[in-house]
């Protein structure tokens, strides 16, 4: 088949390697002039490098990565150690597949070159799509300009704002949870003695939590910071904010925390919106994918890898069958009960990691303390589940 796909973004180039591997011709549509330096860190847990491995890209991905030592929950304000599972060898003998953190540009960079190498004319930039047709065995592209592209399917990757999703059902109806997001980098050379852990590192705190991990062999820091607050509410991941709002959010917490902050040259902050599982994923030759279609929180770090276990198994239902719209149905219904389950995990930890005063945190965080010391092996299998899965 000829498969158009809206979208130059991580789950986009996914869909076109996976598909491509297949034998299909992708052409991706992305709207921007060219496909560039977008975004901040990234977590890939094993459930998406094991895809990636099986695209022959892990090793020049793991190359512009970092492999933390382990996953860590921390106090926001004293560092104290309050989880540690071990990643590294253990991720690989467990799961199957290694964990890495990788900025999104550079994942973006080797999945795009890897599809020009298979396809050079498959990516087309400046090509901003507005809506979809179809008939019984086309579906096309409407791009701004008013000229159309045919294929025999369409994928809407496009993201929270997808347009694709907006004409297959109506308008989004996101709930604001109450919660700003501030994201930012900073070279590790800035840092001084006040380095984070070599770790996925969590710190959490009263009506607040923070991320920190390395990006780019360790030269880069990536911080995520989530505050409760309602007095900004705009869901976009280029507004910025200034530097003493962001200090001023975590106040008082442990210096690896404020130098970060203190360092970064720009606070790219969004608000979070949750929102309900959709309905439908598919219209008769067009689906959706990733973030059109379930996009979630970022605190259990999956987005990236939904979208990448969405490209590989709808590669797979669209080969099981001559029937499209029935491969179509067959993807949602094999998807929809995971991406799910994720999307309300991710909900879940908001609350966790914002717990306030000493009762509410040794209620909740002594058993993982125990656990990651006495029974890691135990305290591991609770990730089964997630890290585990392997796309049928």
């Amino acid at each position: 088949m000829k498969v158009l796909i809206v979208g130059g973004g991580i789950g986009g180039f996914a869909a076109a390697l996976c598909l491509r591997a297949s034998g299909h011709e992708v052409v991706v549509l992305e709207q921007a002039p060219a496909i560039g330096e977008v975004g901040a860190g990234l977590q890939l847990s094993p459930n998406a490098t094991r895809i990636l491995r099986d695209l022959g890209l892990l090793e020049t991905i793991a190359a512009r990565a970092f492999a933390p030592e382990a996953i860590e929950l921390r106090l926001g304000e004293s560092g104290a150690q309050m989880m540690r599972l071990p990643l590294g060898a253990t991720a690989v003998a467990r799961w199957g597949a290694p964990y890495l953190h990788i900025h999104r540009a550079d994942l973006i960079a080797v999945l795009a070159d890897a599809l020009r190498r298979a396809a050079p004319h498959a990516v087309r930039t400046d090509a901003r799509v507005t809506g979809y047709a179809q008939d019984g065995t086309t579906a096309a592209a409407v791009l701004a300009d008013g000229t159309t592209l045919d294929g025999d399917m369409l994928i809407g990757a496009d993201g929270i704002h997808s347009v694709i999703r907006a004409q297959m059902l109506g308008p989004d109806r996101p709930r604001f949870t109450g919660n700003v997001a501030w994201r930012l980098c900073v070279p590790v050379e800035r840092l001084g003695p006040h380095l984070p852990p070599p770790t996925a590192c969590i710190w959490a705190g009263a009506g607040r939590h923070a991320v920190t991990y390395y990006l780019r062999s360790g030269s880069l820091v990536n911080f995520v910071g989530v505050v409760e607050r309602d007095d900004w509410q705009r869901e976009s991941w280029i507004e910025t904010g200034s530097r003493a709002d962001v200090a001023a959010d975590f106040a008082g917490w442990h210096p690896t925390i404020t130098k970060i902050i203190a360092e970064a040259d720009t606070n790219h902050r969004w608000a979070l919106f949750d929102r309900d599982p959709l309905p439908r994923w598919h219209d008769r030759r067009v689906a959706l994918l990733g973030d059109a279609c379930h996009p979630m929180l970022p605190t259990l770090a999956q987005g990236a890898a939904m979208a990448i276990e969405d490209a590989a198994a709808l590669a797979r239902r669209i080969d099981a069958t001559d029937d499209l719209p029935a491969a179509l149905v067959a993807y949602q219904l094999a998807r929809l009960p995971r991406t799910s389950r994720v999307q309300a995990t991710a909900r879940t930890n908001v609350r966790a990691y914002h717990l306030s005063g000493a009762p509410a945190r040794a209620l909740a965080y002594t058993p993982l303390w125990l656990a990651s010391r006495l029974a890691p092996g135990l305290a591991l299998s609770r990730l089964d589940w997630l890290y585990g899965h392997r796309v049928g």
